[in-house]
């Protein structure tokens, strides 16, 4: 079939891997897991002992061993519904049983160009980055690039001609290239429309993507497709070059990626090239996979577009079907198979490129320096001419060539003073050029952050890799704002409503400084109350196209870094002028609903207001009046309550807050009977010391006035949302949240069946009652609910802005799954998201109209014969009135006034609000995650009970609670252990070995030492104390020893596990955690079983 059909040929012969070259990449990944883990060796260590495991990582390797396949370290993992942070991982459901068989991360395949066919199986050694004059000597880190003749190593890109015309017949994907956090060498994309990930498989089939680039993907046929992670029986014992067997797959933005109709424009990389032939038929001939390569040179060029061999339809599908139905209905007729793909090329190059963050390895650089030191002449030739290596700090982006000359004079003058200690500091660096000669891409250093074991430069790094705007606000944006002091014009008094005389406060955390939303509430009848949501009015301040707006456009969100705010307009505007701080008048945005008992809305009222706060409580004084802990008999003997202001008493508050809660129950009750969703889990939280160094943490969870808060602002959202949507179809800023990934949700339903918990996800309500269900049977094991709720928020997707007026023919897409509503926006936070203030304008804009609207018609009859005077902003909307002559100028001149965008522009700023939003949650969970490490190398080693949530032969998957985070504990070719694997009953069991075993059965290599998988301590220290001393634990940290059996400091309050260990799914285990990197790279949390033997 020609034009129509979605899945193209694959670009490559596949061949099978040779049983040689597995074990190569077998002993590959074992010593680079014994470099990872060096950080906690053997416990014999602390005895004068060495880990074989260090000697084996000391010795010399060459450049592609040192750089090609070394292994991303395990980093900060991020635990989110909306995934995460600068070493996040993109994570789905995690496969729950470790057995499946994982194929090797190279892309072990051959490409037949020009008649010669290049191995692409990982070999040991190999002469190919950049050079035929590449150093033969493996002691050096780095060569000459000038004057030397380099051969491609990638396929070239496609021309935009063929792009094009690949995109419109259906023959090629544009997406977002997301790679695994766990193995660089593994990425997915996400194409709009089919149910599974494509998985973009080598680093030649990733042609030199990386991480956020926009691509395009030419689909591998169905015999090509690799087999689901768990979809066979076998051992996970299987070769692989990362340290991954349990991959977590990528799910980017819903509409970050896109269909294949869409056209790139000319600034895409491109190479020319030509391509293969059709098959006559539509039909899939599984003959043609090993006869045709599409990577096929004809006449020196590569083959491309509309001639490449592809996958037509199966018998019997409807061949009208487009191209990505076709892909679709493929999937879900072969539900083990994931999509295959290559990247054909880059039409738009992610951001991250220009935010790199590394660490320099210079060692190897000064070694040969040395060599030379008496040749000036030479000298000068290096540093002109010749480059160290930059290993990033995200796992996700591969080690890049730095050129010494292109170095700032700072770090260059500290290179050629042999200063060692440039390694140990955190480096800004930009990806500059990646040719397809280049088996690394090239980047350039820019500046120093400081040393990585500093909290600072690691804050500071974190704010640049997500590029996140923190410098002071402008003397021109600063001249946007009033001089002070300030006070509200007495026109805009006349203009709104006058809330000063009513009961209105702010609940917010105790160190709130940006006080965006007020709640006020009255008791109409015996069954009605009219409940009032105030939010601040930013927009007054931030008017369109001012310096001000442009600023706030650009930062979009406000970024808190626990101890740090990066705030999204200046303090003066969001914390004085515009904070709804008590005692002052302010203005305000305000919505008022009559409510029932029932929780019914019977009328509303939506306008602009003069409010005048009565007092600032926090969650906690709620939470107290909530609980009658506070009352108005005792509330005169209690200290630490907030200052009064105005006329009201504290019984008025007091009483206030319970209508609220009472209200707020009945609201949430209904929304759930409606069919929403809550995924709700604990929280850490930090204790810090006068320093502002952690020192503790806890977990804590919501209280009832959280919840309270959290209703009333669902309930101003989700009414902004229906009112700017009906009266501006084209041009309302909305958001929605999309179904979450069908089939991780059955893998987490099938996974609970296993275990006898019923769930049922057939919809976002059944959903939510299967996991109350859940939480009432599992009240005594709140650890295991606890990872049900993590795992149950991996299927979901990240909720994004849009454009009504870009999804005008796609209604369905409109809806919030979470919330089970068909419209929701953000309005109540204008102080800190740039989307609300949008939303604020749009609806002074409508209640403009409206106010225009009914002046010409002076009052509006209702079809009841009551008089409204409410025709866009009402429960009922006048859908005649606003189709009107009249209806649509009013319309037209109040969007015009107050600057609402085109739908296309509204677009373009819903998709930045969207990159910004993400951002912002990877700086924020970074951030998070720095802490946590800071806190665990204050502390040396945390000693915690864990829960195993995948396990298999090589190694196991656990959750600790304490500190609520995912972690592997590798146990395969530990020198010392032996390993059980009971794949019938899915057991395992580990027992120390009475002998020492120097070397692997399968080849030469070393084992890894014991400390490598547990810290195993001697019963005896237990009946006294047990711990680390300073020292040790620096060196532990350094990777120079492992833990030490020394002088103990502190009695554990976890129990050590004992020799045989037997293991079962969700059995709870005793681990040790400990800080990894810091001065020597990445920051990591390192985990081990805590174990006691005589043995040891």
């Amino acid at each position: 079939m020609r034009g129509g059909s979605g899945v193209v040929e694959s670009s490559v012969i596949v061949e099978r891997v040779d049983d040689v070259d597995k074990e190569k990449k077998k002993k590959r990944r074992s010593n680079r897991r014994s470099k990872h883990n060096s950080a906690f060796n053997s416990v014999n260590e602390a005895r004068g002992e060495t880990s074989d495991s260090l000697k084996s990582d000391e010795k010399t390797k060459n450049l592609v061993s040192s750089m090609g396949y070394s292994s991303s370290k395990q980093g900060l993992e991020m635990t989110t519904n909306e995934q995460t942070a600068s070493n996040f991982g993109f994570s789905s459901m995690p496969t729950m049983h470790i057995n499946e068989r994982v194929g090797s991360a190279c892309d072990d395949t051959a490409v037949d160009v020009g008649g010669s066919t290049y191995s692409k199986s990982c070999p040991e050694s190999i002469a190919y980055p950049w050079s035929s004059k590449l150093c033969t000597d493996s002691f050096l880190p780095f060569h000459q690039f000038e004057g030397s003749s380099r051969k491609k190593l990638f396929a070239p890109y496609w021309p935009m001609e063929a792009v094009n015309e690949a995109l419109e017949k259906g023959e090629a994907f544009k997406a977002m290239f997301r790679v695994n956090a766990h193995n660089r060498l593994e990425a997915y994309c996400k194409i709009d429309g089919v149910p599974t990930d494509v998985l973009v498989n080598g680093m030649y089939s990733q042609n030199r993507a990386v991480e956020g680039d926009i691509v395009v993907i030419k689909v591998d046929p169905l015999g090509l497709w690799t087999k689901m992670k768990g979809s066979n029986g076998s051992s996970n014992n299987s070769t692989v070059v990362e340290d991954c067997n349990l991959v977590q797959e990528v799910n980017g933005l819903a509409d970050n990626s896109e269909k294949g109709k869409g056209k790139v424009d000319a600034n895409c990389e491109h190479s020319d090239g030509r391509s293969g032939v059709l098959p006559d038929k539509g039909f899939y001939d599984a003959t043609q996979v090993t006869r045709t390569a599409a990577y096929n040179y004809v006449n020196g060029h590569h083959q491309y577009g509309s001639e490449s061999l592809h996958v037509g339809l199966l018998p019997g599908q409807n061949e009208g079907m487009n191209s990505v139905d076709q892909l679709a209905s493929m999937t879900i007729r072969y539900p083990l198979k994931r999509p295959t793909a290559k990247v054909v090329a880059i039409v738009e190059k992610s951001l991250r490129r220009n935010a790199i963050v590394g660490f320099l390895n210079v060692k190897q650089w000064f070694s040969y320096l040395e060599l030379n030191k008496k040749d000036a002449k030479k000298n000068s030739v290096i540093l002109d001419h010749e480059y160290v290596t930059l290993t990033p700090t995200d796992p996700r982006f591969p080690k890049m060539v730095v050129f010494v000359r292109d170095l700032p004079v700072s770090i260059k003058k500290r290179l050629e003073d042999g200063d060692i200690t440039i390694e140990t500091e955190l480096l800004a660096a930009q990806i500059e050029d990646w040719s397809a000669e280049s088996t690394f891409p090239c980047a350039r250093v820019s500046h120093s952050f400081g040393r990585g074991s500093d909290l600072e430069p690691q804050i500071n790094a974190i704010l640049y890799e997500n590029a996140i705007h923190c410098a002071d606000f402008s003397p021109q944006v600063l001249s946007c704002l009033p001089s002070t002091p300030w006070e509200i014009p007495s026109k805009e008094i006349q203009t709104r409503r006058d809330l000063r005389d009513l009961c209105v406060f702010t609940i917010d955390p105790p160190t709130a400084s940006d006080l965006d939303d007020a709640l006020s509430v009255e008791k109409l009848s015996k069954d009605t109350f009219r409940v009032g949501v105030h939010i601040a009015d930013v927009s007054y301040f931030v008017l369109p196209n001012t310096a001000l707006d442009v600023e706030a456009q650009i930062r979009s969100t406000s970024v808190y870094l626990l101890q740090r705010k990066i705030q999204m307009l200046p303090s003066l505007l969001s914390e004085e002028l515009g904070s709804l701080n008590p005692g002052v008048d302010r203005l305000s945005f305000s919505m008022f609903w009559e409510v029932n008992s029932m929780g019914d809305v019977l009328d509303r009222w939506i306008g602009r207001t003069v409010i005048r706060s009565c007092c600032k409580l926090s969650y906690r004084h709620a939470q107290d009046f909530i609980q009658g802990i506070a009352d108005v008999e005792n509330f005169s003997t209690l200290e630490g309550y907030p200052e009064l202001h105005g006329q009201f008493e504290w019984s008025d508050v007091i009483r206030s807050v319970k209508y609220l809660h009472e209200i707020s129950k009945t609201l949430k009750e209904k929304r759930f009977n409606g069919g929403a969703l809550q995924l709700e889990s604990a929280k850490i939280v930090y204790l810090f010391d006068e320093d502002g160094v952690p020192y503790d943490s806890n977990l804590s969870e919501r209280m009832d006035s959280n919840f309270l808060v959290e209703e009333f602002m669902l309930l101003a959202n989700t009414t902004a949302a229906e009112i700017i949507s009906r009266a501006f179809p084209d041009s309302a800023l909305l958001r929605r949240h999309p179904e979450p990934n069908m089939r991780k949700l059955k893998e987490f339903e099938a996974f609970c069946r296993k275990h006898g918990l019923a769930l049922d996800t057939s919809s976002s309500g059944q959903f939510h009652q299967s996991l109350e269900k859940l939480r009432e049977k599992l009240e005594g094991d709140s650890v295991l609910f606890d990872i049900l709720i993590s795992y149950a928020s991996k299927p979901m997707q990240l909720a994004s802005y849009f454009c009504s007026g870009n999804l005008k023919d796609n209604l369905n897409d409109w809806g919030h799954y979470g919330l089970a509503v068909p419209l929701y926006t953000h309005f109540t936070s204008p102080l800190r998201r740039y989307p609300d203030i949008v939303v604020h304008r749009t609806l002074a804009a409508v209640i403009e109209a409206e106010e225009l609207c009914m002046k010409h018609r002076r009052v509006l009859k209702c079809t009841d014969g009551k008089v409204s005077k409410q025709c866009f902003t009402g429960i009922f909307f006048d859908k005649e009135a606003a189709e009107s002559p009249q209806g649509k100028e009013a319309l037209s001149n109040a969007a015009l006034k107050h600057g609402i965008p085109s739908p296309d522009l509204l677009g373009n700023v819903a998709a930045y609000c969207n990159e910004r939003k993400l951002a912002s949650r990877h700086a924020e969970d970074a951030c998070e995650k720095l802490y946590m490490w800071v806190l665990l190398k204050r502390r040396e080693i945390l000693l915690s009970d864990a829960r195993v949530l995948g396990l298999g032969p090589r190694f196991m998957s656990v959750y600790i609670q304490k500190l609520a985070i995912e972690r592997r504990i590798y146990y395969d070719e530990v020198e010392g252990l032996i390993v059980e694997w009971l794949e019938s009953t899915s057991t395992l069991v580990l027992s120390l070995a009475g002998h020492k075993r120097l070397f692997k059965r399968g080849g030469p290599g070393n084992y890894m030492a014991l400390g490598n998988a547990a810290w195993v301590v001697n019963p005896y220290d237990l009946s006294v104390e047990t711990g680390i001393d300073d020292c040790d634990a620096t060196r532990m940290a350094n990777g120079e020893v492992a833990l030490s059996d020394s002088e103990p400091k502190s009695k554990p309050l976890v129990d050590p596990g004992a020799f045989p260990l037997t293991v079962r799914m969700l059995s709870t285990i005793p681990v040790a955690l400990y800080a990894i990197g810091g001065d020597d790279g990445p920051l990591e949390i390192g985990v081990r079983l805590y174990m006691s033997s005589y043995l040891k």
